[in-house]
């Protein structure tokens, strides 16, 4: 009986193991920026030693953020505009949003969020998901 408990406890740890793993291999850390109250749009030059990537994420922190849209420039000289339309809270997310078509070098991406006036300026941080 002790050995049927070690083994199983082994698999739940090592089935754990391989999804934490997997979770942080898919996410990574393409830059950010310091939203300006008095402009409505910034932009994080991304790249493509970063590589390719099938989704974006948004995550805010220092004050909340109202995305309007994002437009997704590629390596090859195509664009995607994504219309967002959502208020992230300081310390959240957006969903992962999807990027059309197959996997592209991401070379830049500009966001464009409404005005408003912060205590300090929020910070957006950009990940891209494999």
């Amino acid at each position: 009986m002790f050995k049927r408990i070690a083994l199983a406890s082994i698999a739940l740890l090592f089935a754990f193991a391989l999804t934490t793993i997997r979770t942080q291999a898919q996410e990574v850390y393409l830059g950010d920026a310091h939203v300006d109250g008095g402009q409505d749009h910034d932009s994080i030059h991304v790249g493509k030693h970063d590589g390719r990537f099938r989704a974006i994420q948004l995550r805010v922190e220092g004050g909340e953020v109202f995305f309007e849209k994002v437009v997704v420039h590629f390596h090859d000289g195509s664009h995607e505009e994504l219309i967002v339309r959502d208020r992230i809270p300081s310390g959240g997310s957006t969903r992962a949003i999807d990027l059309p078509g197959d996997r592209r070098v991401i070379e830049s991406v500009e966001l464009w969020y409404g005005k408003a006036r912060w205590e300090h300026r929020p910070k957006v941080a950009l990940f891209g998901i494999r």
